[in-house]
């Protein structure tokens, strides 16, 4: 996985040179590849650009609480379901939805799968819910999409798929690919350290190229703080970590980097095996400094009930003086700061490295989800026409293509009397997300678009596609040049290396384990135990299954390198 992030970076440049000749090609990517036999031949069952009649294909939602609908619109009958008909000649219906807030989602298709209720011809799961598509794959009810991809997947679906080959790994069995993977936008949640630079700039500082420096910024904007807040008022560094070690925004697992293992992912240990890295005798220097920034209130007090929604809170209230996260924070949330201290101004700095120089943070995988295609779907072509035509349309910035600026104006674009996008915020009865209208997540992404457009940007180039004006005019002003401070520190993002199935024993063990290891992880930090029952925990968890665990991933491991 390391290796294909790396591949990525070495042809970015390259790939820009590209871009005008690709897009010149592209026409012919709306094909599917010819295939000498189809996967279950079908007389009716032909790929078509366009169907008269009409073909159907049903799905089940899981509605984002946050999502938003206009027009009297809904997630049965919107401007996403009415362009796959006037364009596609698909009909979507849905069997039902259900507003997703405590798992409602997972919960009722769990629901459906063992009481015999209809199921979907298309379903897509979220990383959020891996355990649920591992169950829907193992039920039987969901059938070979890889074979399927390989014969109706477009060109330009296929070369996005092959930035990175490991994305099937965790769907597959017995050499079957069951599900299709989501595919995300390279480094998107990779970190970099967003700073108050008019902080450091008040106390004549620099910013922080060692954990020891950190140290002494934090220290000076807690008992020196340049706004004049009084000590208890600031927050030097916001993290939380009531959901993970690892997430998208304000965890500390780059803090155990420093020290050289990452924890609650699988690391490439020295003699070449995976193990965990919460168990990893490193971790104790990480839980040591983090026990002495609670006691020194560097870190908030009430850290392990902050999730990564909660460390954005005292960055936008100008209280907090840095915060860990992804390179497009300058646009949200960090944009707000300025509603409350005027003078906020936030630069993004690289990760620092430990007393040996090391430094490391978690890396990003390239897909955030899977969709399964029904075993007993009368038109699975169908699906292909679909997503085809996002990957050859959207996926791929167009300039002056149907997708130019977005999916639909008035809803996730608007462009002003001079044809010029507006920023989100300004459009009119409001933005809405309408990816998220569509069949899968996102719509389609191909992971190393967002970063060529950040390149391009970060040169001084004019914004021309939909993913640099996207960027130029709804993300921060600093989101390019932070995209390039995460690219000087490419070699430390790493990637969790365990993207299988859920292992026989992880499946009757892995919640204890995992409980066990967040109440030691927490009460070493909160200094209700010593670290010295960090080695006690890595005994318990290695005897209460972490072993056999361990064996099993190394045994999916080898049979994948």
């Amino acid at each position: 996985m390391k290796g294909s992030q790396r591949r990525l970076l070495s042809t970015l440049a390259a790939s820009l040179l590209l871009v005008g000749s690709l897009a010149a090609c592209s026409g012919g990517d709306s094909q599917p590849q010819e295939a000498a036999k189809p996967v279950e031949p079908k007389s009716e069952n032909v790929y078509k650009e366009k169907y008269d009649p009409e073909v159907t294909i049903t799905t089940v939602w899981g509605v984002d609480p946050t999502l938003q609908f206009k027009n009297g619109e809904t997630i049965e009958n919107n401007v996403a379901t009415k362009w796959a008909k006037e364009q596609l000649g698909i009909n979507i219906k849905s069997l039902w939805s259900i507003t997703d807030t405590n798992g409602a989602f997972a919960t009722k298709l769990r629901l459906a799968m063992s009481s015999g209720q209809e199921m979907p011809d298309i379903v897509t799961l979220g990383t959020e819910n891996n355990q649920l598509a591992q169950d829907l794959i193992d039920s039987g009810m969901f059938t070979d999409a890889g074979a399927l991809f390989d014969q109706y997947a477009s060109d330009t679906w296929k070369r996005a798929m092959d930035l990175d080959s490991g994305v099937w790994n965790q769907y597959s069995r017995e050499g079957k690919r069951m599900g299709i993977p989501v595919l995300d936008f390279a480094y998107n949640h990779d970190y970099v350290l967003w700073i108050r630079q008019d902080w450091l700039d008040k106390l004549g500082m620099s910013a922080p190229k060692t954990m020891d420096e950190l140290e002494l910024v934090m220290d000076a904007f807690k008992n020196r703080n340049p706004s004049g807040l009084a000590p208890d008022k600031v927050t030097p560094l916001s993290i939380g970590f009531k959901t993970s070690m690892r997430t998208w925004m304000g965890d500390p697992s780059w803090v155990f980097g420093a020290y050289g293992t990452l924890p609650q992912q699988w690391n490439v240990a020295e003699d070449g095996t995976l193990e965990y890295g919460s168990v990893n005798a490193s971790m104790k220097q990480g839980l040591v400094k983090l026990n002495e920034w609670m006691d020194k209130g560097y870190i908030p007090k009430e850290a392990a009930l902050w999730d990564e929604n909660k460390t954005s809170e005292p960055a936008v209230a100008g209280t907090a003086g840095i915060i860990p996260g992804p390179y497009w924070m300058s646009g949200w949330p960090l944009l707000d700061t300025v509603k409350n201290a005027p003078e906020a101004v936030w630069k993004p700095v690289q990760i620092p490295a430990g007393p040996d120089g090391i430094a490391m943070r978690h890396g990003t995988q390239y897909t955030n989800g899977v969709t399964l295609i029904n075993k007993d779907m009368e038109h699975p072509e169908a699906f292909f026409t679909y997503q085809n035509y996002l990957f050859d349309n959207f996926a791929v910035s167009k300039e002056g293509g149907e997708f130019a600026n977005g999916l639909f104006e008035g809803y996730d674009y608007e462009l002003d009397a001079g044809g010029e996008m507006v920023p989100n915020d300004q459009i009119e009865g409001g933005y809405v997300n309408v990816v998220r209208y569509l069949l899968v997540r996102d719509g389609a992404r191909i992971p190393d678009e967002q970063m060529k457009a950040l390149l391009r940007l970060a040169k001084g180039d004019k914004p021309q596609t939909r993913l640099e004006k996207d960027v130029a005019v709804n993300y921060g002003k600093d989101t390019p040049a932070a995209a390039e401070v995460l690219l000087s520190q490419e070699e430390i993002s790493k990637m969790d290396m365990f993207t299988g199935p859920v292992t026989a024993t992880m499946k009757s063990k892995w919640d204890y384990l995992t409980k066990i290891e967040n109440q030691l992880l927490n009460e070493v930090i909160y200094g209700k135990q010593p670290v010295e029952a960090f080695d006690k925990f890595v005994q318990t968890w290695k005897e209460g299954g972490g072993d056999q665990i361990t064996k099993e991933v190394n045994d999916w491991y080898q049979s994948v390198k």
